[in-house]
């Protein structure tokens, strides 16, 4: 056998078709009927059972879960000089779009009990910047933010919740799916997500008549006209009958996702956590998580950089976590609210490979290399 044969990659979390085909079945009939471009019935059927899926009374289908949250600043008022709260343990896809509406970002840190925006910090932004015209909630990694409190605070100040469940398909708090709290909810199908559509998002709310108005800008805002006719600035934003179809197929296996992205966190969880220094990501009563991620982290003398080189020697991907918003380049000008919880995550964070297609074989792999480290 050659020894300098290259392992077979270990993915992250990458895309994952149904055995049965589902996907297939919907984009053929995409073909046979000649309706490959927006839109359609695939679209119209995808919008009704993410929405019925969640329980959300509606549902946009858009190209991204950007466009999705952009949409729902836009629906929710916000404009030029507003303040939106964000958390700042997140993808930069959350933030971006603040500044697509020339708003004004202030970052809120997180808590170790959920790994997401902290309450107690959110509450001290108010007190800071009583004017705020949204709020963004993030559930990282699939992790439920605790939204009873959080919800609680911002009732209190009559301000617009949206939530980016962009990770946390699947997920629910207290029994109720996470993305259906808010305002508006939005969900991302990337490549690297439980699900997947190649690319796009979803906006819901029970707010019919906001999504009414969210597909119209989505689709270059035409209005009711013979002749193109245009009264608002508009954006291609709308997905594609072809890539709907995989989405149906996709949504038809989202609970086998769900249970072996549990299936490989309770794994690492039983052979690593009694590593000294280890402690993996939290575990609320109230929390049902899709274990998007499974993530960790290390304050002992292992740290995450020796697991990701250790790893990638081996051609196994995995990544830190998020780094925050408030020490990203583009984004440090603006106020960040709470401690250092959100930067103590990054530095001792990593996410390990979590793919719903690995076998025992690979996941006793990656253990076998992690618990290598501990032994030198």
């Amino acid at each position: 056998m050659d020894s300098t044969k290259v392992k077979e990659r270990i993915y992250l979390s990458s895309p994952h078709m149904s055995d049965e085909g589902y996907e297939m079945q919907y984009v053929k009939e995409a073909f046979d009927t000649n309706w490959i471009a927006p839109l359609g019935e695939n679209v119209n059927g995808f919008e009704k059972e993410l929405a019925e899926k969640v329980g959300s009374k509606a549902a946009a289908a858009l190209s991204s879960g950007t466009a999705a949250i952009h949409l729902a600043l836009k629906a929710a008022g916000v404009g030029e000089w507003d303040i939106v709260f964000c958390p700042t343990l997140t993808f930069s896809a959350t933030a971006n779009p603040i500044i697509y509406q020339n708003a004004v970002p202030v970052f809120i840190d997180s808590d170790y009990e959920t790994w997401n925006m902290s309450p107690k910090a959110l509450e001290e932004a108010f007190e800071k910047y009583p004017e705020v015209k949204a709020v963004i909630v993030v559930h990282l990694y699939g992790l439920s933010a605790d939204m009873d409190k959080i919800m609680d605070v911002c009732k209190k100040h009559n301000v617009a919740v949206i939530e980016d469940a962009a990770e946390s398909l699947g997920t629910y708090y207290k029994g109720k799916h996470t993305g259906a709290f808010g305002d508006y909810g939005i969900f991302s199908f990337n490549g690297n997500k439980i699900i997947t559509t190649s690319g796009g998002g979803m906006l819901v709310s029970n707010n019919e008549e906001r999504i009414a108005k969210a597909r119209f800008w989505a689709t270059q805002s035409r209005d009711q006209a013979k002749h193109y006719q245009h009264s608002e600035l508009g954006f291609n934003y709308r997905m594609s009958n072809v890539v709907a179809g995989i989405g149906r197929g996709q949504l038809k296996v989202l609970d086998q996702r769900v249970a072996k992205k549990n299936y490989i966190f309770e794994f690492y969880k039983r052979e690593l956590g009694g590593l000294e220094g280890i402690e993996f990501m939290p575990c609320n009563e109230w929390d049902k998580p899709n274990y998007w991620l499974s993530s960790m982290t290390l304050t002992g003398k292992v740290r995450p950089i020796d697991i990701m080189d250790a790893l990638e020697k081996e051609n196994i991907e995995s990544r830190p976590v998020w780094k925050p918003m408030h020490m990203q380049p583009f984004f440090e000008k603006y106020d960040f609210v709470g401690t250092d919880v959100s930067e103590k995550l990054f530095e001792n964070g990593v996410c390990l490979p979590s793919d719903t297609k690995m076998l025992d074989y690979d996941l006793e792999r990656v253990v076998k290399i992690i618990k290598g480290l501990w032994l030198k």
